[in-house]
């Protein structure tokens, strides 16, 4: 016991970069996830006694995982009062009349958004959209999906929020005694960097693959789309209006077809005008028709009692047991129709649109429903053994009322933080608070937008930093480095340190590159007597500017996976743009900073 004391007391800087050494080892191998991986880092300094118990637990005074967390609900606000769905479907919109032009507006779009919301739902977002861009303008999806995610990121990098590893080295180096970053210091480096990476692209998209994707690849979308019908009641204010007018039909709701009577027609239906009892038969996503239901502009569904709206009671989700005895049979004859007072509000059929129209239907196994009733119905659904996994959906309504609310919030959060009235991150909880207040989204929503995986892997990967400066490992490694440095000019330092950053990151989690590297870059400009600032706007942009593997960024790994690409296809035209990217960044460093 005595010589392992002695050991740590002697070695402290050595041991620290041991553990260090082993978290990349497990980093590389991907046995764990990166987080549990951070996790159990930080504890192994914790046990060696090379990270006390107060400076672990200072770190969750640090206020870029909070201002990470807060943007994730502030991106949450905007997806629920459906402000991103009405951006997709003026997108769409704008790409059925001129598709090519469509193309240069979506990439100058996804720009400005991602600079201001997380990347990633944004990415989420666009994918199913390019998919209907490849369609409408005759390229090549493949061809499309990578620079998509390329101008997501590079969004990101426009601004302090664009990215939460931005967030973690701007905390960090206001930790280290910086002064703190502003919401648009990065900006002319991020833009020059944007501006190359585009060009980039242009120059090099001969290199991106144009195989079409496999089945599994397809849809670009995981949202499940239901089919459902609208009727038009007797004292509605759409009666006498043509369809098309309506307002109602983009992305997440389209008109299948118009019944009246006992004709169906699927063909220009745009110049129609509705009568009361028109039928429309329409393809929705859940959390449309749930907005359609709480509108109450239509009757939705169908029910055996005509008298059964599905605005009363609540809306459960089931799924068609193979061994139900009504497989084969119309939907409007399934048995619990008939037995309880609900009405079927949907139908989802894996990668088929089920049809010719709601009532019609032929039930198949595993087919999920949507169903509106009371309680007692909801229970009894609940006790039927030919319906598996019948609970409360999940889905929920749009809020387009309040999406001015949270619009204002967001830009409050950035006009406040750019004209330094207070700091991003009490901007962005002001932000918060007020979409809370205002029900723009509910408490349990708005803390399931929060990606905690990202929030713990941050903590831990700030420990892991805090314990090698404890340790004495940062000096040690800035003690190896400086000589080395001493020879070479100033300016190359940016370049030294954004190349090593994006090459960490090709292989590494950004956010526990940027929180190791932080610290590392602050020590060795005081050493070597520079200032530091251009150093860390160079780690903090190299640390996410990452296109060359799919696990680079975690965009990519999402397209990856959409667009089914091979490894080698993001390799092909990533490091031509990682270069180029690169290189901009830099020279804008060294010349404006």
């Amino acid at each position: 016991m005595h010589f392992i004391t002695a050991l740590l007391g002697i070695y402290r800087a050595e041991i620290g970069l041991l553990i260090l050494a082993c978290m990349f080892v497990a980093f590389v191998r991907e046995r764990y996830s990166p987080t549990v991986i951070a996790v159990v880092g930080a504890c192994a300094y914790g046990v060696l006694g090379l990270l006390d118990e107060k400076a672990m637990f200072s770190v969750f005074s640090n206020s870029a995982p909070l201002t990470v967390g807060a943007m994730f609900v502030l991106s949450g606000a905007l997806v629920r009062t459906g402000v991103i769905g009405r951006v997709a479907d003026l997108i769409m919109t704008r790409a059925q009349r001129r598709p090519r032009l469509a193309l240069a507006e979506v990439t100058l779009g996804t720009l400005a958004l991602s600079a201001f919301l997380n990347n990633t739902p944004v990415v989420v977002l666009l994918i199913p959209i390019m998919f209907k861009l490849a369609q409408a303008t005759g390229y090549p999806v493949k061809k499309l999906l990578i620079p998509m995610n390329v101008v997501a990121v590079l969004g990101g990098c426009l601004t302090l929020v664009g990215t939460s590893t931005n967030l973690v080295v701007a905390g960090i180096a206001a930790d280290q005694g910086m002064a703190p970053f502003g919401i648009f210091d990065i900006t002319p480096y991020g833009a020059a960097g944007a501006a190359a990476g585009i060009v980039a692209l242009l120059c090099f998209s001969f290199l991106l693959p144009s195989d079409p994707p496999s089945v599994a690849g397809e849809e670009g979308s995981t949202v499940q789309d239901y089919l459902t019908e609208l009727i038009v009641p007797q004292d509605s204010e759409a009666i006498g209006r043509e369809i098309g007018s309506s307002g109602l039909f983009g992305r997440s709701v389209q008109l299948l077809g118009l019944k009246r009577g006992g004709d169906i027609r699927r063909r220009d239906l745009a110049q129609e005008e509705l009568h009361s009892g028109d039928r429309l038969i329409v393809r929705a996503d859940g959390a449309a028709i749930m907005t359609l239901r709480e509108s109450g502009r239509f009757e939705i569904g169908v029910a055996a009692d005509s008298r059964t709206s599905a605005q009363d009671g609540t809306v459960v989700e089931a799924m068609i047991a193979p061994s139900h005895p009504s497989i084969g049979e119309r939907l409007i004859d399934i048995p619990f129709l008939h037995a309880l007072r609900v009405r079927i509000i949907g139908i989802h059929r894996a990668r088929h649109m089920p049809g010719p129209e709601l009532a019609e239907t032929r039930i198949r196994g595993a087919d999920r429903l949507l169903v509106a009733g009371g309680d007692d119905a909801m229970r009894a659904l609940k006790d039927n053994p030919h319906l598996i996994g019948v609970d409360v959906s999940r889905t929920r309504a749009f809020r387009p009322r309040k999406a001015w609310i949270a619009i204002a919030a967001m830009a409050g959060a950035v006009l406040l933080s750019a004209f330094d009235v207070v700091g991003i991150g009490l901007a962005a909880v002001i932000a918060v608070g007020l979409i809370l207040v205002t029900r723009c989204i509910d408490p349990e929503e708005a803390w399931g937008a929060i990606d905690g995986d990202t929030l713990i892997l941050i903590f831990a990967m700030l420990a892991v930093g805090l314990a090698l400066e404890q340790a004495g490992s940062v000096a040690l490694m800035v003690g190896w480095i400086t000589p080395m440095m001493e020879v070479a000019p100033e300016w190359t330092l940016v370049f030294i340190i954004y190349f090593a950053s994006l090459l960490l990151s090709e292989l590494l989690s950004n956010n526990a590159v940027a929180a190791l590297l932080t610290p590392i870059t602050i020590a060795l400009a005081h050493q070597l007597g520079v200032d530091a600032r251009p150093l860390v706007i160079a780690l903090m942009i190299g640390a996410s500017a990452c296109f060359a593997t799919p696990i680079g960024y975690q965009t990519n790994a999402l397209v990856y996976a959409a667009g089914d690409y091979r490894f080698a296809d993001f390799v092909r035209i990533g490091v031509p743009i990682n270069i180029v990217v690169g290189l901009a960044v830099c020279s804008a460093i060294v010349m404006l900073g």
